[in-house]
């Protein structure tokens, strides 16, 4: 099939972006398989403050007319505009893709090209989740119930999320590609997009429900439907609703039916940044935060993958699956103020946890696909040698179970739940699946009374005197690091003896002064090497200290493959050392250093776990942690590329 481009003008004498405003009966499904979109337009079309803010009302093919139109959508956590021109895709003079009933109508074309372009191309919107597009079009925060397990309650959320002029969608799902599309006997589509445009309860009790589908065509032919005569008991109620059969793709049927013939209700909640019918913000209370999975650094995967065996050591029980999950990015949340809703027997506070992959249908031509993505929560509360602000360790998870979690882990772009718990301080660990897959995403977190929200980024580390960001990365850390010189109390044995050394050391140096003087209490076979280092002004600049470290480093550390320290490193090491400003190290201060070096080959020897002689990224986590760094996800991803 090969399309022409055509603008309005050149498919209808009277071109219009709304005809007597908009309905959601505009939305006709053309041969773009893209009904998950076409739902949630349908959706989006009940409500004008909502659709307005998508299309601005002021454009039109008369006045100021440019052949321009202008959207604006939600993008992870702002509004982005989106130009494109209304060229669109004919066949035989009529439109391929979404089209309006109203042959002169074009607000719904225009929408699905805009649409099209934020995504990349008309071919990025094949196949996909209502769920999406509704967010994309409110900012909302969606949750997926399955009516296989839909709670007693569920109509009165229904009812509650309507009110707060949320959108909804529907599906009856399948179990493989060749079921979809495929009619029931009941009138309905397998994998197929609904929207649900209203509720409504009966004077005898019965819940209904009004579906539409996209196709404008094929409808449910239950109980309720078009040539149901159940409507006839009820001619008051079926005029009051406004009922007028035909075929044009909405019906009602009741709220049993529903839970029995659909198997998934998709709930789009509204937050502050939307607007309702009456003009007024909803009542959820939304915080966002934003984060990314990179590869060896914060993408430890889910809590089923271990890290791997370490090589030489004999075969261990299965490690607890925590090895690599610990170095996700954590948020915490605060719950202070419980629920007040008097209908609600269940006391807790009401929350909507939402994880969003960022962009990855952009790149679905470029064969990165959705992940599986979704979330842990811990309660630490109670933890006492946590503060607030700190990011939980490795044996915090190693000993403590979670307190709630996503559902499951799906390939959506987003996972999304909605939970009831006890005030307290949580934790919240979002993962990939498989460890080590790399996204961007954003956690978002409605809820019903305020709360407090934030990543566990402790940033002490920049309050440190000697941070500098000119120095290399690894002096920053040896300034950084907190010690305290154990075994090198004022006026200690120790203390003379490593004084008498530096003197030493100042002359003529041998390795057996240098390694004793480095391994203070520790036993230790020097070699029998000489190295002569005159130093007459009894201190130690960059090339003596040079020498020295790279000597001692290289026979004596047993740390692996050493290159050595180059000059401009052992300047730094000078530098920051050198309190005095003269240029070079003197005992004070040559003691000092040695102290932190011998700290760092102590830590680097207990976290090379497979002697490699390097550190690869979980290690360096894991080495830091114990020197007593706590950093932020962000500060780590630096570190690391």
């Amino acid at each position: 099939m090969k399309f022409e481009w055509k603008r309005p003008h050149e498919i209808s004498e009277n071109p219009q972006l709304f005809v007597g405003g908009a309905s959601r009966f505009d939305i006709m499904q053309g041969e773009l398989g893209d009904c998950w979109l076409l739902a949630a337009i349908a959706s989006l079309s009940l409500n004008d403050d909502l659709l307005y803010r998508i299309i601005p009302p002021d454009q039109s093919f008369s006045k100021d007319y440019c052949g321009m139109f202008h959207f604006q959508f939600w993008q992870y956590g702002e509004w982005v505009d989106v130009m494109v021109d209304d060229l669109l895709p004919t066949y035989r003079g009529k439109l391929v893709y979404l089209h309006s009933a109203q042959t002169n109508e074009f607000w719904s074309a225009l929408l699905e090209k805009a649409y099209a372009k934020l995504n990349g191309s008309y071919e990025a919107l094949k196949g996909g989740s209502t769920t999406e597009a509704m967010e994309d079009f409110t900012g909302g925060v969606t949750e997926i119930i399955s009516l296989k397990d839909a709670p007693g309650n569920l109509y009165s959320v229904m009812l509650k999320s309507l009110k707060k002029g949320a959108l909804m969608g529907c599906a009856v799902e399948t179990s493989s590609a060749s079921q979809r599309e495929a009619k029931l006997s009941n009138g309905l589509l397998m994998g197929h997009a609904y929207s649900i445009t209203g509720l409504d309860i009966l004077r005898n009790g019965t819940k209904l429900i009004r579906i539409r589908n996209p196709w404008g065509q094929v409808e449910w032919n239950g109980a309720w439907s078009d040539s149901s005569s159940k409507w006839d008991k009820f001619p008051d109620e079926k005029k009051r609703l406004d009922v007028e059969f035909g075929e044009d793709g909405e019906f009602w049927m009741s709220y049993e039916d529903f839970c029995r013939s659909f198997t998934k209700l998709e709930i789009c909640n509204l937050g502050p940044d939307a607007l309702e019918d009456d003009g007024e913000s909803t009542q959820w209370v939304t915080s966002l935060h934003e984060g990314r999975w990179v590869r060896g650094c914060t993408a430890g995967g889910c809590r089923n993958f271990p890290g791997e065996h370490i090589l030489g050591e004999p075969p261990l029980p299965p490690p607890p699956p925590t090895d690599t999950f610990w170095v996700n990015p954590q948020f915490r949340l605060i719950l202070e103020e419980e629920d007040d809703d008097p209908d609600d027997d269940v006391e807790g506070c009401s929350f909507i946890l939402s994880l969003m992959q960022k962009n990855r249908r952009k790149q679905k031509m470029k064969g990165q696909g959705l992940l599986t993505i979704g979330f842990v929560l811990y309660k630490v509360r109670d933890l006492k040698d946590q503060s607030s602000s700190q990011t939980l360790k490795k044996d915090f998870f190693l000993y403590n179970q979670s307190f709630a979690r996503s559902k499951n882990f799906i390939n959506l772009r987003e996972n999304s739940q909605r939970f009831k718990l006890p005030p307290g301080e949580y934790c919240i660990v979002p993962s990939t699946f498989q460890p080590n897959e790399e996204a961007d995403f954003v956690l978002r977190i409605y809820t019903e009374k305020r709360a407090e929200t934030g990543h566990t980024a402790n940033l002490n580390i920049l309050n440190y005197p000697y941070s500098n960001p000119y120095h290399p990365p690894f002096i920053i850390i040896l300034t950084n690091i907190i010690i305290h010189p154990l075994g090198f109390d004022e006026e200690s044995e120790n203390d003379r003896k490593f004084k008498q050394l530096f003197d030493k050391l100042t002359g003529e140096v041998c390795w057996y002064y240098v390694c004793t003087l480095m391994y203070v209490g520790i036993t230790f076979v020097p070699s029998f090497d000489f190295l002569f280092v005159p130093l007459w002004d009894g201190e130690i600049d960059a090339f003596e200290l040079q020498d020295i470290v790279n000597s001692v480093m290289k026979k004596n550390a047993g740390v692996g493959k050493f290159d050595g320290f180059g000059l401009e490193a052992c300047r730094s090491m000078v530098a920051l050392m050198d309190v005095t400003n003269s240029g070079k190290l003197d005992y004070e201060e040559f003691k000092a250093l040695w102290v932190r070096v011998r700290k760092w080959i102590n830590i680097f020897k207990k976290y090379d776990k497979d002697n490699s002689g390097n550190f690869d990224t979980y290690e360096l986590r894991e080495a830091l942690s114990n020197a007593g760094y706590s950093l932020s996800s962000r500060l780590y991803q630096m570190l690391c590329v």
